[in-house]
C-alpha cells in the first residue's frame, strides 16, 4: 500500500474526512465508525467486500458494452454498407485508446484517487456507448429495397419486371448519390470509430485500479478469493452481450419510427436489420448505474483484519504442508517485503513522466530477454489472435455458413461457447492447484491442451453447407462443381454483360470453362425488364432451389400474397426466366444443412475449453519466468503485447480474409459496400484455416517452452548430483514447494 497523501493537519479537505472515518473505524470495536452523524453515512463505503461487489458489477457491464458490437457486427455491416475489413477495423479501435494509455497506469497508479478515477472511466464508457447509438438517430430510416421510390410500398412493384420504357420511373440508389450523401456516410462511420476509441480509453483505469485497490485493502488471505470472484463475475459479460444481442436483433431497426402499414420483412429475410442500437442504450445505462458508488469510496480504507470464516473452514479441510509452505511468504513483515521489491513499479511514483518514459524501454528489453517469458507471451498472442477473430466474426460466419438468423447465432454462442471458455479456465486453475504443478508441469499441461484443441479443430473443415445457387452469380457445371462469378462493376449499368474475371481463384476453373460454355450472367429472357444492378430482393424457385437477386431477374411481372394463420407468404408469378413459368417465393432458399450448426458449435466450444486450459498455467509460467520485483511490470507488458499484436490486428486480418470469399458485392454510389453472397466452401476453409494457423503457432511456442524447461531441469539435477550431501538433503527437504525449480526458471 502506498503512503498516505496529505497530512492530517491540513485544511478541511476530503482526504481528511476519509482519514477521520478510517481512524474511527479502526478504533471502534467491531470495526464500526464513531456515532458522529458526519461519519456514519460514509462508513458504509469503508468496506472492501462492498467494493468487490460493485467492481464485479461494473466490469460485467463494461465487458457487456465492449462485446456487444461483436454480437451485431453483421447487422451494422448491412445497415451502413461496411465490408468485413472495415468492421474488423472498427472493433480494433476499442484497443487503440486502451493500449496508448495503459502503460501510464503504473506511473499514476499510487498518485490518484483510484475509486474516483474508476468512476470517471466508467462514465466515459457510458458516454461512448451512447455515442455509438448516434448514427441510428441521424441517419435516414432504413430502406431494405434500394429500388423503391419514396411514394411506393417497398415490396410492391419496385422489384418486378417492368418494360424498358418505364425505366426512368425507377429510382436507382446510385442516382441519388451526391457529395452530401458521401459526407454523411463518412460522418456516421467516423462517429462509430470515435465511440470505439473512447470505449477503450474509458476502460483503462477500471481493471488495473480495481485489482490494486482490492489487493491493498483486503486481508492477505482473502485477496485471492476476492479476485477470483471478480474474474468469475466479469467473464459472464461477453456471454450476456451475445444474449442481449440475440434479443435486440429480433426487433426491427426502426422500431422507434415504423413506416405506416408496417413492414413485410421477417427475421429470416436476408435484408432484415435488427435494432442493434438498442443494446448499446441498455448496456450504457448499466455502466452508468454501476459507476455511481465509486464516487463515495474513500481513497484509502482500513485494511481488512480478519480472514473470512468460509475460507478458514475450507483451508482447515484442505490444509497441507505444501499450502503452509506456499503461504509462508505472506507472513513476512511489510517492511521486509518492501525492501525486496525495487523494480520499476515500486520506483515509478518517484519518477517524473519524462523519466518514466526514458526508463521504460530499457526495462522492457530487459524483461524480454527471459526466453520463457518471451515464448509464453508469443503463444498467448497466437491464442488471443484466434480468440479475437472468433469472437468478432463467429456470429457472421454461422449466419452465412448455415443460413441462420443473427439472433439465433448469438443465442447459440452465448449459451455454448462462453460457458465452455469459463469452464476451461476454471479446470486449468484446479489442475494446477491439485497437482501442485511446477514450471515443467505447467508447460506440459499447456502443450497437451493446445494439441487436443488442434486435433478437435480438424473436423471443422468438413462441417458446413454448400453455397446457394444464385442465378447470374453461381452456376452448376456438368460435373457438379460450383463456379463463382464476380458481380457486375459500376460501369455495367444494367448488369447484363458477362464479367471478364472472377474474384475467386478456383482450381480447374479454366478447364471448367472449356468443358462447358459459360451462360450469360443474366439471360436474354429478362433483357426487356431493365432490372437495376443494385437491387436486392431475393426470391427462390422451390423446384430447382435456384435463387434470384430480385423478382425482376427472374422475369416476374406480378405479385401474389397468400394469407395464412400466422403469417402471409409472398409469391411472384409470370416469371419468364423460371422453368415452365413456375411462381417463386419471396426470400432466400432454405438451407438443407442448417442442423449442422449445433455440432459445429459444439466442436468449437470444446476446442475453446481446451485452449483455455492454458490460461492459468501459462500465467504461472510468466510469473515464475521473471524476477520477483519485475512480476507486476511483466504482467503489464504481457497485456500490452496482447493488445498490440493480437486484439488490434486480428479482427482486421479475419475481416480481410472473409472479404476475399465474397462473390457478389452491393454497390453504393459506385463503391463496394456490403457483401451479399459468399462462396461458403472458401469462407469455411479460410476462416477455420486462419484459426488453425494461430493454434499451430501456439503449439510450437509451448513445445519450445517445455523443451527449455526440461533442459533447465536436467542441468539443475546434474548440479544437484555434484553438490555436497548436505546441500542435496536441504533441497529434498524443500519438497512440494518446488523452490529450487522456481529459481531455475
Amino acid at each position: 500500500m502506498g503512503p498516505r497523501i496529505g497530512p492530517a493537519g491540513e485544511g478541511p479537505q476530503v482526504p481528511d474526512k476519509e482519514t477521520k472515518a478510517t481512524m474511527g473505524t479502526e478504533n471502534t470495536p467491531g470495526g464500526k465508525a464513531s456515532p458522529d452523524p458526519q461519519d456514519v453515512r460514509p462508513s458504509v463505503f469503508h468496506n472492501i467486500k462492498l467494493f468487490v461487489l460493485c467492481h464485479s458489477l461494473l466490469q460485467l457491464a463494461q465487458l457487456m458494452i465492449s462485446g456487444y458490437l461483436k454480437s451485431s457486427i453483421s447487422t451494422v455491416e448491412k445497415r451502413f454498407g461496411l465490408s468485413s475489413q472495415t468492421s474488423g477495423l472498427l472493433v480494433s479501435f476499442n484497443e487503440v485508446g486502451n493500449t496508448a494509455l495503459i502503460v501510464f497506469v503504473s506511473y499514476f497508479g499510487s498518485r490518484v484517487h483510484r475509486p474516483r478515477m474508476i468512476g470517471y472511466g466508467a462514465i466515459l464508457v457510458a458516454l461512448a456507448g451512447l455515442l455509438m447509438t448516434l448514427p441510428h438517430f441521424i441517419s435516414e430510416p432504413y430502406r431494405y429495397d434500394n429500388t423503391s421510390p419514396e411514394d411506393m410500398p417497398q415490396d410492391f412493384k419496385a422489384s418486378l419486371c417492368l418494360p424498358t420504357t418505364s425505366a426512368p420511373a425507377r429510382t436507382h440508389s446510385n442516382g441519388n448519390c451526391s457529395s452530401y450523401t458521401e459526407t454523411r456516410h463518412l460522418s456516421v462511420v467516423g462517429i462509430m470509430f470515435v465511440a470505439q476509441t473512447l470505449l477503450g480509453v474509458g476502460g483503462v483505469p477500471i481493471q488495473p485500479f480495481g485489482i490494486s485497490y482490492i489487493d491493498d485493502f483486503a486481508h492477505n488471505s482473502n485477496s485471492p478469493l476476492y479476485l477470483g470472484i471478480l474474474f468469475a463475475v466479469t467473464m459472464m459479460g461477453p456471454g450476456l452481450a451475445f444474449g442481449l444481442g440475440s434479443l435486440m436483433l429480433r426487433l426491427y431497426v426502426d422500431i422507434n419510427q415504423m413506416p405506416e402499414g408496417g413492414i413485410s420483412l421477417t427475421i429470416k429475410d436476408p435484408r432484415w436489420v435488427g435494432a442493434w442500437w438498442l443494446g448499446f442504450l441498455i448496456a450504457a445505462g448499466s455502466v452508468a448505474l454501476a459507476a455511481i458508488p465509486y464516487f463515495f469510496f474513500p481513497k484509502e480504507m482500513p485494511k481488512e483484519k480478519h480472514e473470512l470464516q468460509f475460507r478458514r473452514k475450507v483451508l482447515a479441510v484442505t490444509d497441507s504442508p505444501a499450502r503452509k509452505d506456499k503461504d509462508s511468504p505472506s507472513k513476512q513483515s511489510p517492511g521486509e517485503s518492501t525492501k525486496k521489491q525495487d523494480g520499476l513499479v515500486q520506483i515509478a511514483p518517484n519518477l517524473t513522466v519524462i523519466q518514466f518514459i526514458k526508463v521504460f524501454p530499457r526495462v522492457l528489453l530487459q524483461t524480454l530477454r527471459h526466453p520463457i517469458f518471451l515464448l509464453v507471451v508469443l503463444s498467448q498472442v497466437c491464442l488471443s489472435s484466434m480468440a479475437a477473430g472468433m469472437a468478432t466474426f463467429l456470429p457472421k460466419f454461422l449466419e452465412r455458413q448455415f443460413s441462420i438468423t443473427a439472433s439465433y447465432a448469438n443465442l447459440l454462442i452465448g449459451c455454448l461457447s462462453f460457458p465452455s471458455v469459463i469452464m476451461g479456465i476454471v479446470v486449468g486453475g484446479v489442475l494446477v492447484k491439485r497437482l501442485h504443478l511446477g514450471p515443467v508441469g505447467c508447460g506440459a499441461l499447456c502443450l497437451l491442451g493446445m494439441l487436443l484443441c488442434l486435433f478437435f479443430s480438424l473436423p471443422l473443415f468438413f462441417i458446413g453447407c454448400p453455397s446457394h445457387q444464385i442465378a447470374g452469380i453461381t452456376h452448376q457445371t456438368r460435373d457438379g462443381t460450383e463456379a463463382a462469378s464476380q458481380e457486375p462493376g459500376p460501369s455495367s449499368a444494367r448488369g447484363m454483360a458477362c464479367p471478364e474475371g472472377s474474384m475467386l481463384s478456383i482450381p480447374g476453373r479454366e478447364e471448367m470453362r472449356d468443358a462447358q460454355p459459360r451462360p450469360e450472367l443474366f439471360p436474354s429472357c429478362m433483357e426487356v425488364c431493365s432490372c437495376p444492378s443494385d437491387g436486392f430482393n431475393p426470391v427462390c424457385d422451390p423446384s430447382t432451389r435456384v435463387e434470384y437477386i430480385t423478382p425482376c431477374h427472374a422475369g416476374c411481372s406480378s405479385q401474389v400474397v397468400q394469407d395464412a394463420l400466422d403469417k402471409s407468404q409472398v409469391f411472384y408469378t409470370n416469371c419468364s426466366c423460371v422453368a415452365e413459368g413456375n411462381p417463386v417465393m419471396a426470400g432466400s432458399c432454405d438451407s438443407t444443412c442448417s442442423h449442422l450448426v449445433v455440432p459445429f458449435l459444439l466442436l468449437v466450444s470444446l476446442g475453446s475449453a481446451l485452449a483455455c486450459l492454458t490460461h492459468t498455467p501459462s500465467f504461472m509460467l510468466i510469473l515464475r519466468g521473471v524476477k520477483k520485483e519485475d512480476k507486476t511490470l511483466a504482467v503489464g507488458i504481457q497485456f500490452m503485447f496482447l493488445r498490440i499484436l493480437a486484439w488490434m490486428p486480428s479482427p482486421v486480418i479475419h475481416g480481410s480474409a472473409i472479404d476475399t470469399t465474397c462473390v457478389h458485392w452491393a454497390l453504393s454510389c459506385g463503391r463496394r459496400a456490403v457483401c451479399r453472397y459468399y462462396n461458403n466452401d472458401l469462407l469455411r476453409n479460410r476462416f477455420i484455416g486462419l484459426q488453425f494457423f494461430f493454434k499451430t503457432g501456439s503449439v510450437i511456442c509451448f513445445a519450445l517452452v517445455l523443451a527449455i524447461l526440461r533442459q533447465q531441469d536436467k542441468e539443475a539435477r546434474t548440479k544437484e548430483s555434484r553438490s555436497s550431501p548436505a546441500v542435496a538433503q536441504q533441497l529434498l527437504v524443500s519438497g512440494p514447494g518446488k523452490k529450487p525449480e522456481d529459481s531455475r526458471v
